[in-house]
């Protein structure tokens, strides 16, 4: 088999949530141009209709889908409308999460006062609404796929590490990492041995979530919380989307096989840097 035959997505069916967002929407792109068809699910129609027109305009082939994760409905008439449409679906990406601006300590607001509503809601928004819930509707079907399949989660830095001010998100994060871990095991040893879970583990990302940590509101300019974390990322540079796209295809593809159960850093060395 040669190299681009074992990173071919050709004949698999995707399907990304938070597919309309700016990292999960190039992960879209890229298993479109992998020979995948992409289904592009988001809470906000417009923003996956616009990256299915890019994966088609490209030569692939997509399709939109309307989904709030938050309602488990949505996501069992996702995946119907899924299975009616292509027929079968081998490659999951649970995009969907991110972090509050009330769930984060800062000047105004203490650990102490931050509501629990808050907290409660970043830990759904990853962990169960954004990863658990998914997993259970998608793979109740993907577990019967002759030829297996690839989970991949999102996971963070975070779970590596805690940052400061972000508590609900690191504990979330972090529960991602270790729920990626169990249900590899789970899967494998109870259903198919052929159906992959791993993660994929981002580092400094400028995403709407983050940018009022690390740019300065109107000058744009990087706050000192961004300047730190330039200064601990060896590669000296936020992450581009784009960055995230080999280790996606790697995982969802063939290429990765026999690889489950792990979760990958994409942070420019930021894991492995002491500070010293």
């Amino acid at each position: 088999m040669s190299s681009g035959d074992l990173f071919s997505l050709r004949g698999k069916v995707a399907v990304v949530t938070a597919g309309g967002g700016v990292l999960c929407g190039a992960i879209a792109k890229a298993f479109g141009g992998a020979g995948a068809k992409v289904a592009v699910a988001d809470i906000r129609l417009d923003a996956a209709g616009a990256v299915v027109d890019a994966i088609v305009a490209e030569g692939g082939e997509a399709k939109a889908y309307k989904v709030d994760m938050f309602r488990r409905e949505t996501v069992e008439a996702c995946c119907d409308a899924v299975y009616g449409d292509f027929g079968q679906v081998d490659i999951l990406v649970n995009g969907v999460g991110g972090n509050m601006k009330g769930a984060t300590t800062s000047a105004e607001q203490s650990f102490f006062e931050l509501p629990a509503e808050a907290i409660q809601k970043v830990i759904d928004l990853n962990l169960i609404a954004g990863t658990i819930v998914p997993c259970q509707v998608f793979l109740n079907r993907m577990k019967d796929n002759p030829a297996g399949g690839s989970v991949i989660n999102i996971s963070s830095m975070n779970a590596f590490r805690p940052l400061t001010r972000i508590p609900a998100y690191s504990a979330a994060k972090a529960a991602v990492s270790n729920f990626t871990q169990w249900l590899s095991v789970h899967l494998a040893q109870e259903y198919n041995p052929r159906l992959r879970v791993n993660a994929i583990a981002p580092g400094f990302f400028l995403t709407e979530q983050n940018r009022f940590l690390m740019l300065e509101e109107g000058t744009g300019n990087v706050t000192a919380r961004g300047k730190t974390i330039l200064g601990h990322t060896p590669m000296g540079e936020f992450g581009k989307p784009e960055d995230l796209c080999g280790v996606a295809i790697w995982l969802a593809s063939d290429a990765s096989r026999f690889v489950t159960g792990i979760v990958v850093p994409i942070d420019g060395g930021f894991s492995a840097f002491s500070g010293v």
